[in-house]
């Protein structure tokens, strides 16, 4: 996860000519601009529906989540729960969501955090992750979402309620949840705990998918019923422990799960515009599997 041994891992890229510290800000100031006028450009020209977007609140159990939501114009679509990084909700993943509902999906994008803060906690523009005042604030907005199982539990179910009453949503149609970072396990849990509702997840370098620990979201892939998922791997997360992968891949073996489990050639953190270590390549390449994921498995 976004932990401090990734930041010395992603620091030492940079060292090592990967990518320059100036120009990884540039790209991310560059791209978080792009994020706020619209998603970056596909790899391969898609159609793209006219969307709307609108900030909410939605009621949970633990209080009111704040949510950006984003839907096709027109027509009933799946739903999709979108779980953000160890940064937030911010503009960069507003853009995402934005992406997703214009190639038809009803897309929730929860801020993570609600319980301890509204509203956007990270400025890429202004902050940088591998700080550690910084790191250690956002690490302790994450404890109450990450090591409390029940918390996504509550706010999966809750997000989900909100959807399928909403007009835009087609919840004849199974629903999606992808997550990024932090939101990689929330992904595997929601799955579990909605396993009648989830017909696809997707995690993009996602920590503690599989760990020693009782609550590990690992235990949870016998009660899914998705059809698909997707593990999107970062090449430095892989290098802390390379069982993993075939860990999981052993684990959805034994259901009828169709299972993609990829190490990409990029660093933790390559999926968002605004990060540090985006890889415009890889997270197109991301992105078209994550679209592929999503049509065989929300039916």
């Amino acid at each position: 996860m976004c932990d401090e041994h990734t930041e010395i891992s992603n620091e030492e890229f940079f060292r090592e000519g990967g990518l320059s510290r100036r120009g990884a800000i540039g790209a991310g100031a560059a791209s978080l601009l792009l994020a706020n006028m619209a998603a970056v450009a596909p790899a391969q020209a898609q159609t793209r529906l006219p969307v709307v977007e609108m900030e909410l609140d939605i009621d949970t159990p633990d209080g009111k989540a704040d949510v950006h939501f984003a839907v096709p114009a027109f027509g009933k679509h799946p739903a999709v729960l979108v779980w953000p990084d160890i940064m937030g909700l911010r503009p960069a993943f507003r853009g995402m969501g934005k992406r997703l509902a214009e190639a038809g999906y009803a897309v929730l994008t929860i801020n993570p955090f609600y319980r301890l803060q509204r509203g956007q906690v990270f400025d890429a523009a202004t902050e940088k992750f591998s700080d550690a005042p910084v790191r250690t604030r956002l690490v302790g907005l994450m404890q109450p979402t990450v090591s409390n199982p029940e918390n996504t539990r509550k706010d999966a179910t809750a997000m989900f309620a909100w959807l399928d009453k909403h007009g835009s949503v087609d919840a004849k149609k199974k629903a999606g949840t992808t997550g990024y970072c932090m939101g990689g396990p929330l992904v595997m849990r929601t799955a579990g705990f909605l396993p009648d509702r989830i017909g696809a997840g997707a995690s993009f370098h996602g920590g503690g998918l599989l760990t020693g620990a009782p609550t590990s979201p690992h235990l949870l892939i016998p009660q899914m019923k998705a059809t698909n998922m997707l593990i999107a791997v970062a090449q430095n997360d892989d290098a802390q422990d390379a069982t993993i992968k075939d860990k999981l891949r052993d684990e959805f073996a034994k259901t009828k799960i169709k299972a993609e489990i990829e190490v990409y050639p990029a660093q933790h953190g390559w999926c968002p515009t605004d990060s540090q270590v985006y890889d415009e390549a890889q997270a197109e390449k991301a992105w078209t599997r994550l679209l592929a994921n999503f049509k065989a498995g929300l039916r």
